[in-house]
């Protein structure tokens, strides 16, 4: 690719450079930003009818841009790879993005969990206030483009032509840009755009692509039809639950999650859900333990369960002194025997530590967000730049890395886009002197 374009300043004797951003999520929409705003002309292609769906979706219970907590506890989130993402948070951390959305005439708030909002908890408003600032910087929007690949160096998208655009006898558009950035989102919520299409593509390219799999996900435990009746959709607060990854390594948190019609949902598995999958990749499956009642001691459990109960059923006995009935007594009756179920001391070491084998996770397409993507090794780590393709970057969740719930995800997205914007300023500014 040919390319003519300094950060900021734009020599004389040549014509402004254009580059595509393919992808209109936050990581899309933030490379944009910082491409208009150094004065590069950015055409903007998402598939979908409108930008930033999965943004609006993920926004319906309370838009959490990022978290308050310390730098250095918040560049571990992302486990594995936060010697990647942390480059990127450099640039562009929690406090820049509150700044930036302030920046947007947004407030935000900081809620008791640490994570942040914007005053109203909604999407949409930082949305069309977004869009509105892209546009009125010159950004231009190409909706219902669906990228195909290239084709004699020219990107290939099936859609309405336009005036910048050539259209070919097979209804395909045709764009040539002086360089590209990539922002197509992961694999999960398909029907919101995110449908991991892409990876094809840039496997025929020979980039090297790790498979996307499920993150933030819920899992299988293949419920009895009796306890499945009686519990899907109940809450299961104050928990803890203890898990033993493939690295030996022992977790336990506490808080809350939901019991599916098939096996269990919500933030406290979301937080484990990492280690859980490939648990189960690596073993065919993964067993959590649960405390139903993580505010009591063993010792106090065990004393409780023993008092004696006089006429009383046990499941009354357990409701009036430590307080577990529904779906925590269901649980019990569904995990244990009934030989168990009645002897106390295998019933308070169980109210304590209750096995629960997960089978599987749930399906990429149900995730909240993916894991895989273009692996590292195939970009360069300053710029983003796909080492295969010069002049191509890619950023967001078509990386491969993940993060928990919470605005860490959205947060690197944002700063992903940043340094792939960049990256494509520095690599068009160093081909600014190259012979057309």
């Amino acid at each position: 690719m040919k390319a003519v374009m300094a950060p900021g300043t734009l020599p004389n004797s040549l014509q402004p450079r254009r580059v595509a951003v393919i992808g209109g999520g936050p990581a899309g929409l933030m490379a944009a930003e910082v491409l208009s705003q150094s004065g590069v002309g950015v055409d903007l292609y998402d598939a979908m009818p409108s930008v930033g769906r999965k943004f609006l979706l993920a926004g319906k219970g309370g838009m959490n841009v990022t978290h308050a907590e310390p730098a250095a506890d918040f560049v571990q989130r992302y486990g594995a790879r936060a010697g990647q993402v942390a480059p990127w948070l450099a640039g562009f951390d929690a406090h820049a993005v509150r700044a930036w959305i302030h920046g947007l005439g947004i407030d935000t708030f900081v809620g008791t969990s640490g994570r942040v909002f914007p005053a109203d908890m909604k999407a949409a408003p930082l949305l069309r206030a977004w869009l509105h600032r892209l546009r009125a910087a010159g950004v231009t929007f190409h909706m219902r483009h669906r990228w195909l690949g290239w084709r004699d160096g020219q990107l290939v998208f099936t859609g309405p032509s336009s005036p910048s655009s050539l259209s070919n006898p097979h209804g395909e558009t045709l764009v040539t840009a002086d360089a590209v950035i990539l922002a197509l989102g992961g694999g999960s919520w398909a029907r919101l755009g995110s449908d991991g299409a892409w990876v094809g593509v840039l496997e025929r390219e020979s980039v090297a692509v790790a498979p996307l799999t499920p993150s933030n996900c819920g899992f299988d435990v293949d419920w009895s039809a009796h306890f499945s009746s009686r519990h899907a959709g109940a809450p299961l607060t104050t928990v803890a639950i203890e898990s033993t990854g493939i690295d030996g390594r022992q977790t336990r948190r506490q808080g809350q999650f939901v019991i599916t019609a098939g096996g269990v949902e919500g933030s406290l598995i979301y937080a484990l859900s990492a280690p859980l999958r490939d648990q189960i990749a690596a073993a065919g499956s993964a067993t959590i333990y649960l405390d139903l009642a993580p505010d009591f001691s063993a010792e106090r459990v065990t004393l409780d369960v023993a008092h004696p109960r006089g006429a009383r059923s046990m499941s009354s006995h357990l409701q009036s002194r430590l307080g577990i009935k529904g779906v925590k007594s269901g649980l019990l009756r569904e995990c244990l025997t009934k030989e168990q179920f009645a002897d106390p001391e295998q019933l308070a070491h169980a109210i304590k530590r209750l096995p629960l084998v997960l089978k599987r996770a749930r399906p990429l397409n149900e995730a909240i967000s993916s894991a895989g993507g273009i692996r590292f090794e195939a970009l360069d780590a300053a710029t983003l730049m796909l080492q295969r393709l010069p002049g191509v970057f890619a950023c967001g969740e078509m990386l491969d890395w993940e993060a928990p719930t919470g605005g860490y995800l959205l947060t690197a997205c944002f700063a992903s886009g940043r340094t792939a914007a960049r990256g494509a300023l520095a690599w068009l500014e160093q081909h600014a002197a190259l012979p057309e």
